[in-house]
């Protein structure tokens, strides 16, 4: 079994297409396939101790789920499935998707959501990503002046998503025991 697991949800779709650029820069024998949370079951998460989660941040700073227009459930629903699985032992990283100029006070604000649901669970979250040339106002996924993870902006910056997702592939491939 591969030994990375890699979970997103995606709204338009977004997500998942960067979800399987991660998936093709890596091997088919250390990567899972990219799954989407409406197919998974916490006790195939549990499985893997190495995650990578990826999500969109909606509207309001909002986790992508049904209740926001994401097809067949998004995190907001598979969060609380996961309550019981312990993530110590686990490294997770993780990506997120936001729109810094239409929802600048609430940027990537569902990445923020998920860092602090697995870190409280007792993950150890690698990849913290620099917070420069973005141009926003606050964000839940901001600690110590860095995101806890890859932010790309598919609306405003979609030119720099390669360059940032191999550097950031790069960054976090020591951490998972990877050669990149």
């Amino acid at each position: 079994m591969p030994h990375i697991g890699l979970f997103f949800a995606s709204s338009t779709g977004n997500t998942r297409r960067i979800a399987k650029l991660i998936k093709k820069r890596f091997d088919d024998d250390i990567m899972a396939d990219a799954l989407n949370v409406n197919k998974a079951s916490a006790g195939l998460v549990a499985g893997y101790t190495h995650l990578i989660l990826g999500t969109s941040t909606l509207g309001g700073g909002q986790l992508p789920g049904l209740s926001t227009d994401c097809m067949g459930g998004g995190w907001e629903e598979f969060l609380p499935q996961l309550q019981q699985v312990d993530f110590s032992g686990k490294t997770v990283a993780l990506f997120g998707l936001g729109d810094q100029a239409r929802y600048p006070e609430e940027f990537a604000d569902a990445m923020g959501i998920i860092h602090e649901f697995v870190a409280a669970r007792g993950a150890k979250v690698v990849g913290a990503w620099p917070a420069d040339d973005y141009d926003f106002i606050s964000s839940r996924a901001l600690l110590d002046d860095r995101f806890v993870g890859l932010v790309l902006d598919q609306e405003n910056q979609k030119s720099l998503t390669d360059t940032r997702l191999d550097s950031w592939l790069k960054l976090i491939a020591p951490e998972f025991g990877l050669p990149l």
